[in-house]
């Protein structure tokens, strides 16, 4: 799968008037004040993870990831990152897993749905190396393990892959594997989240 590079052009044009003598009556009107300019995109805090020799490894130790790490264990992905080499991780941190509605965070961790949790996780996953360098000025879909597609963005100063941002980029663990930290989970458009049931209970909580 490629990603789409995005071939951007720009042209300026200055515009230059001659002076010319008017009198008071015939002045023109002041012009009005130029509308304020947009103000440019923040560029999301980092985690600071460091890397560790292989993706779980880094996971656990950054504290930013309890939740994610708990998932991978849940539906025996964490061998894959291990050893699987050519992966990019898209990795949302405990605070995007957080942001979930409750019931669906509980539903998701609910052992009985550990198959739509596997789908949600292998979403997460690209069978390459999808750094920053291939992001930045493209636009387009990439193919998932999970066989959906999720959409990257560099055409901005913050990097987006769907709707969430990369907020630390390139993160490349001993074994050549990469993580792009994000701040949302991503969902795959074929499937509809499971609900917990009112008492089910939320102790996957995290506020790391």
């Amino acid at each position: 799968m490629f990603v789409s590079r995005l071939l951007i052009s720009a042209a300026a044009a200055t515009l230059l008037a001659a002076p010319m003598a008017v009198s008071a009556q015939d002045a023109p009107a002041a012009a009005p004040a130029p509308a304020p300019a947009a103000p440019a995109a923040t560029i999301p805090a980092s985690p600071n993870v460091v890397a560790g020799n292989d993706m779980m490894s880094t996971l656990q130790g950054s504290g930013h990831f309890t939740i994610l790490v708990k998932a991978l264990d849940a539906t025996n992905l964490s061998t894959t990152l291990k050893v699987t080499p050519q992966l990019t991780l898209f990795a949302p941190t405990d605070e995007a897993f957080n942001a979930l509605p409750p019931s669906q965070l509980a539903a998701l961790m609910d052992p009985k749905n550990v198959q739509t949790l596997q789908q949600v996780l292998v979403y997460h996953l690209v069978h390459l190396n999808l750094d920053s360098s291939k992001i930045k000025g493209a636009k387009g879909p990439v193919e998932t393990v999970e066989r959906g597609k999720v959409e990257v963005d560099g055409s901005n100063d913050v990097l987006k892959v769907n709707n969430a941002d990369i907020i630390q980029a390139d993160i490349k663990v001993a074994n050549g594997n990469l993580i792009q930290v994000v701040d949302k989970v991503l969902i795959p458009t074929d499937i509809t989240l499971p609900t917990a049931s009112a008492g089910a209970p939320a102790e996957m909580k995290s506020g790391g």
